[in-house]
């Protein structure tokens, strides 16, 4: 088994910088005729682009202008798209949240009715105790029993990518999909990825001619009558419920095939289920969205240092192919932490745990898996509303299935002082490569900062051979309150979902911020410090607070001021 199931493109397709959100809706704009919208954080800038795109006359892969329509809520825009879909329309809607369960009663029925579709969500917190406008799996896993299939992306490349994926397969299998990616963590990324260009979509499409002609003409019309959307009594209800059975026992490797097609075209192989890591690992952490990045990135650095530790990635959760997983699952595997980026309270375990208990029970039990015993799995909970997961919590859940008797139903991120179910970490450990520029802008909402940073992670990755990541951290509050910008370039590929711990380049763009923010807490040894400042160089050391000179002195920076605000 190779330690990675993903080769970099060979194709000659050009690169673009874009964010998650873009790169989705790019793929989406093109391959439909019909788009019923209705904004919600973070998946509103899909909507947007497409309703632009509209309005400038921009031409889908068939040669039309996609049609926007603006509902009055979700829930409006999920019954347009049910209409929509009835006169064999091709339809996609882009949402999130509370957003997606307005739709649930609609998706349920298009589901049932085995109407080709697919929806892009980034996926949000749903509001409990709280509202949280930022980033997890709460708001898609209360869609898994819908009948919609869920194709998981984990980076910005592969939102655009397992979009073009979604799209054909759902034609393909006629089952509804809901292709997602984190919140904020993917959905507002910028970063520097091969763009599927118009050429390439339409050889990956070209086999779709006569299932779209079928979509198309099990539409209602006139001409052709039909009764849709009856009532039916016990006789005959669950008999025809279990008739769509057929169609999701193939859709799986239906997906397969398709990703297969896809790294033709594009060199980009993706599977359901994608192992990295050391071939005959003994503990392995199952995980779905970007965070499987994060533990990629991580096991690979252990295993440099005398680890032998994998990650197996989850693409489509749903349907879930019991075969594709213990496939891709090293026969050596001893300890397996399932990580859920949702909560549900009370049941037994979180909804990706239990379907991993479940899949081994299920192979084990049809002679489909080859364990000498059967891994011990237990239950990890991360990443609620967007808490950050870094290496240094992938590491303490890999020294954690060191022991007999793992922690079961922990927590990791957080210090749980209630059920007292939280691994420690250790916050200072660091695997980032010493040869990528790292750098921190502090910014207000609204004061150009976020949009100055992403105009200059899209020049370096558009006008220079380095690859760029930017990702921008704001209040919820938004206009007025505090942004962070973490910008990465480098020679090498990234692939790092997280904040950056320490930079060799802080900007602070509000004097206040020295106190507000201690932004010096993040400068490496030797970094530069730009900031704008009412005093020059020769007083200004005197109005520093005694802590920003100590840190200056101890982490040896160059600091450079300028009074910015009186240039602007």
């Amino acid at each position: 088994m190779s330690t990675s199931t993903k080769t970099e493109t060979t194709s000659a397709a050009p690169f673009s910088t874009l964010d998650g959100n873009e790169a989705a809706a790019s793929v989406a704009y093109r391959l439909t005729e019909t788009i019923a919208i209705y904004p919600i954080t973070p998946s509103s800038p899909m909507a947007e682009w497409c309703d632009q795109w509209s309005a400038a006359h921009r031409l889908n892969l068939f040669g039309t202008v996609p049609r926007v329509v603006e509902m009055q809520s979700e829930a409006g825009a999920a019954g347009a798209l049910h209409g929509m879909l009835q006169v064999g329309s091709l339809s996609t809607t882009f949402t999130a949240s509370q957003g997606l369960l307005l739709m649930i009663p609609n998706m349920y029925k298009i589901a049932g009715e085995l109407l080709p579709f697919c929806m892009h969500v980034a996926a949000r917190t749903l509001a409990t105790h709280a509202l949280s406008i930022f980033g997890d799996h709460s708001d898609v896993m209360a869609c898994r029993q819908t009948g919609f299939a869920l194709l998981s992306s984990a980076s910005v490349q592969e939102a655009q990518d397992l979009a073009c994926v979604a799209h054909a397969a759902t034609l393909e299998s006629r089952v509804p999909f809901l292709h997602f990616f984190d919140g904020f963590r993917t959905s507002h990324e910028v970063a520097k990825i091969r763009i599927v260009t118009d050429d390439q979509l339409r050889e990956l499409m070209k086999e779709y001619d006569l299932p779209i002609q079928a979509f198309r003409n099990h539409g209602l019309s006139p001409d052709r009558p039909c009764i849709r959307g009856t009532a039916q009594n016990p006789d005959v209800f669950f008999q025809a419920r279990e008739a769509c059975n057929p169609y999701y026992d193939r859709t799986a490797s239906i997906v397969q095939e398709i990703m297969n097609r896809f790294a033709a075209i594009t060199g980009r192989q993706y599977r359901l289920f994608e192992y990295a890591g050391d071939p005959k690992a003994e503990r392995v952490i199952v995980i779905m969205g970007s965070g499987g990045e994060t533990a990629q990135q991580t096991a690979e650095w252990l295993n440099q240092h005398g680890e032998k530790v994998g990650v197996l990635k989850v693409r489509l959760y749903r349907p879930f192919s019991v075969g594709a997983f213990i496939t891709a699952l090293p026969s050596t595997t001893r300890r397996i932490a399932v990580l859920d980026r949702t909560k549900e309270p009370g049941a037994i375990g979180d909804p990706l745990y239990l379907d991993i208990i479940a899949a081994l029970r299920e192979a084990c039990d049809k002679g489909l898996a080859s364990f000498d015993a059967e891994p011990v799995v237990v239950a990890g909970r991360y990443g609620l509303s967007s808490k950050e997961f870094t290496p240094a919590m992938v590491k303490s859940i890999f020294d954690e299935l060191k022991h007999a008797a793992p922690k079961n139903h922990f927590t990791i991120g957080i210090v749980d002082d209630v059920t007292h179910n939280s691994l420690p970490f250790d916050p200072e450990f660091d695997i980032e490569p010493k040869d990528q520029v790292r750098a921190i802008f502090f910014g207000l909402g609204s004061d150009g900062t976020v949009g100055a940073n992403k105009n200059s992670i899209k020049i370096i990755g558009e006008e220079t051979d380095l690859h760029a990541q930017g990702y921008f951290v704001y209040d919820s509050k938004k206009s007025g309150a505090g942004t962070i910008s973490h910008l990465r370039f480098g020679s090498q590929p990234i692939h790092s979902p997280y904040l950056l711990r320490q930079a060799d380049f802080l900007a602070c763009h509000h004097w206040r911020f020295l106190e507000r923010y201690s932004p010096l807490d993040y400068a490496a040894e030797g970094a530069t410090l730009l900031l704008n400042s009412p005093y020059g160089p020769a007083d200004v050391w005197n109005h520093f607070p005694i802590e920003v000179q100590q840190q200056i002195i101890a982490k040896k920076l160059k600091c450079y001021v300028i009074d910015a605000s009186s240039v602007a």
